[in-house]
């Protein structure tokens, strides 16, 4: 199922009569979709945020942007749940659905508590669909500066949420996969495989085994012992659980590829967790990703461009 479909057999049937009127090209640069009730239905495009109108045109959030009802958000969601919250009740604990295809609905509203733990959802007022994108050959440029004599060298992507991490490190993982090297993905967040009904909707390589919806640190070493993996990958490394695992994958000999929030090294290293790594000097190259998607630099383990 094509992009297109897998998301608009999930919209509420006003929401989806609108967004099928959004042109093919315009379509495929969408990265967000979000539905506020009473609020314009908001569209990232390429990196702006747009609202539509009744005939499906994008325009400027105005006085003529269409704005979902609850009845919306309410008839969305049962389509996304499958008419059954029930059945997706663990997956709602963690804020968000995977759709076939990879792409992740998020809510956000008022939950029922269990203790500390969301138990469930008692209102949904407002969902934001993410578009799940696969951006094949860009690693291309950056494989090169990421591997020595030995292959793949102990790699971090650093950047502000938003600016392509998830869809570099997708896209690593596939070209070492087909090439010669056994992964090991954590895919806690279900963002880079997208797995549905666990089996992957993206493209990860015919040589990678995924962990799916497990906490970082409990997959990593269940990865280590049960997958034999060459490499271990990572999105969103940096919780307090995850320095114990990396230690025993690293002394493993096993190549760790990772994501982390941060605007460069300096802001990741703020982080408690990310910060004890780092000065330990883990890891031998960071890619550094800024706004638009760009590349802003490549470093050494020691701080040097490369």
């Amino acid at each position: 199922m094509k992009s297109r479909e897998s998301i608009q057999a999930f919209l509420s049937a006003e929401v989806a009569r609108r967004v099928s009127r959004i042109s093919s090209a315009e379509f495929e640069r969408i990265s967000e979709i979000r539905l506020r009730a009473g609020k314009p239905l908001i569209i990232k495009l390429s990196g702006r945020d747009y609202a539509i109108d009744d005939s499906g045109k994008l325009i400027s959030i105005g006085k003529n942007a269409y704005s979902p009802t609850s009845d919306d958000i309410y008839e969305t969601m049962e389509r996304v749940s499958r008419h059954s919250f029930y059945a997706f009740e663990s997956e709602l604990a963690n804020g968000f659905i995977t759709l076939p295809g990879g792409h992740r609905v998020g809510v956000c509203g008022q939950v029922v508590l269990e203790g500390n733990v969301v138990k469930s959802w008692k209102y949904i007022s407002g969902i934001n669909i993410r578009v799940a994108h696969s951006v094949v050959g860009c690693a291309d440029a950056i494989l090169p500066r990421i591997t020595g004599t030995a292959g793949l060298l102990h790699t971090m992507i650093i950047s502000p949420p938003g600016c392509g991490k998830t869809t570099l490190l997708r896209d690593i993982i596939r070209q070492i996969s087909d090439k010669s090297m056994t992964v090991g993905l954590v895919d806690e967040r279900s963002e880079v495989a997208g797995c549905f009904q666990g089996t992957p909707q993206n493209d990860v390589g015919i040589r990678t085994d995924v962990l799916d919806g497990c906490p970082k640190a409990i997959a990593m070493v269940m990865l280590l012992r049960a997958m034999s993996p060459d490499v271990i990958a990572v999105d969103e490394l940096g919780g307090e659980q995850d320095a114990h695992a990396v230690d025993m994958v690293l002394n493993a000999g096993v190549k760790l590829l990772c994501t982390a929030h941060g605007v460069d090294v300096a802001n990741a290293k703020e982080n408690p967790a990310l910060g004890k790594m780092l000065g330990r000097g883990v890891f031998e190259r960071f890619i550094v990703l800024g706004a638009g998607y760009k590349v802003a630099g490549v470093f050494d383990g020691a701080g040097k461009r490369v």
